[in-house]
């Protein structure tokens, strides 16, 4: 089988030719391995993050499931006649590039109340207050971001990233988020007033069923939907997720399983009730990293027991202990034990518990795929 066939086999929910195996790569592996600054993947688009993630997964040969690593935009969700907003360099250094971005109106300049700051060996960090980094809310010297490679945007895009996918994997397209709260802040807003953020849950599903509609309507649809959010269960309680971001889980997967396409939620972090949540009263199909302790509180053997015929599961090595500072021998120990845990039966993927750090040994990442398709023949 390809990678493709083996992934819609077991997405399917049925037996594919060995155990589908894919390292959580989708930011610092691919960066690492172009050889560049990481700001030329993430700021200059030289190349952009897709693109060195799809050359990752063929350089590793790993089955690709593609969670929205690349955003789509579709005709009619931006503002034509918003004044586009520009990126200017307000701080350089051999170790980080700062940008903040602005909009002119005539001889008005508005700026923006945050930056992104981007590293030359980490992937950058956005929402920053520029007072945090020492640096003034309206920048008195700045220039004008040059070079950023020009790339399809909208369908086209879509088009182009599955046309490069090929038969290594599956492209996943956002249109669902599980978790509305992504900040300290914004939990206590929540406690201080929920009405807003209720109304923001009510018009972001909305938002959905329309993306979704759009989705449906390109002649290149994406394989399948991923509705996850980092941190489901870490900025939310479970109470908070079933208000703010279950309706939209539940309304976002139905509509895929009925158009015949499979759902994709990933949200590090604890995860065990999420699991069983979705799998008793939602329509989605895979669910991951299903992190470890203490990272997460997931067990992979128990969660087969549990939920196994109903959702495919997909980890959960771990991405320290096991990705990073393991040897290879270690890691194909662990990818027996998680294939001994989840693989009877089917529905399951191999994967790691969140992202393979920055340094891991590109040893262990062929360890794990290799045992994958020898050890994990059914």
């Amino acid at each position: 089988m390809t990678p493709r066939e083996r992934l819609l086999t077991v997405l399917a929910g049925n037996i594919p030719d060995c155990v589908p195996v894919m390292p959580d790569c989708s930011n610092m592996i691919p960066c690492r391995l172009t050889g560049k600054p990481f700001w030329d993947i993430y700021l200059y688009q030289d190349p952009p993050l897709w693109k060195a993630y799809l050359d990752c997964a063929r350089h590793f040969d790993f089955d690709s499931l593609m969670d929205g690593y690349v955003h789509i935009s579709l005709p009619g969700e931006e503002d034509p006649n918003a004044a586009p907003w520009e990126p200017m360099l307000v701080h350089e250094s051999p170790e980080r590039l700062v940008v903040q971005h602005c909009r002119r109106e005539g001889r008005k300049i508005e700026w923006s109340p945050r930056v992104t700051v981007y590293y030359v060996a980490d992937p950058p960090t956005g929402n920053v207050p520029p007072e945090k980094i020492g640096l003034p809310p309206v920048p008195t010297r700045y220039r004008p971001v040059e070079g950023i490679k020009p790339w399809p945007t909208g369908p086209e895009l879509l088009r182009l990233v599955k046309q490069e996918m090929g038969e290594q994997g599956l492209v996943g397209v956002f249109c669902g988020h599980s978790c509305l709260l992504s900040s300290p802040d914004d939990i206590y807003s929540y406690y201080d007033d929920p009405e807003p953020w209720r109304r923001r849950a009510r018009k972001a599903l909305e938002y959905f069923e329309r993306r979704f509609a759009g989705l449906m309507a390109l002649p290149d649809k994406p394989d399948f939907i991923a509705v996850g959010a980092s941190g489901t269960l870490v900025f939310q309680t479970v109470a908070m997720f079933r208000e703010l971001g279950l309706p939209i889980v539940k309304r976002m997967t139905a509509l895929a399983a009925a158009a015949g396409l499979p759902s994709h939620l990933h949200s590090c972090g604890p995860e065990r009730e999420l699991v069983r949540i979705c799998a008793e009263e939602t329509d989605l199909t895979v669910i991951d990293p299903l992190e470890v302790p203490p990272m997460g509180d997931c067990d992979l053997a128990d969660l087969k027991r549990r939920y196994g015929s109903r959702l495919v599961l997909k980890g959960n090595l771990h991405t320290t202990e096991v990705m990073l500072r393991g040897t290879p021998e270690i890691v194909a120990a662990a990818a027996r034990r998680a294939i001994a845990d989840a693989a009877a039966g089917g529905r399951y993927i191999l994967s790691t518990g969140d992202q393979c750090g920055r340094d891991t040994p590109f040893e262990n990442i062929q360890a794990m795929v290799q045992t994958a398709r020898t050890y994990g023949r059914y």
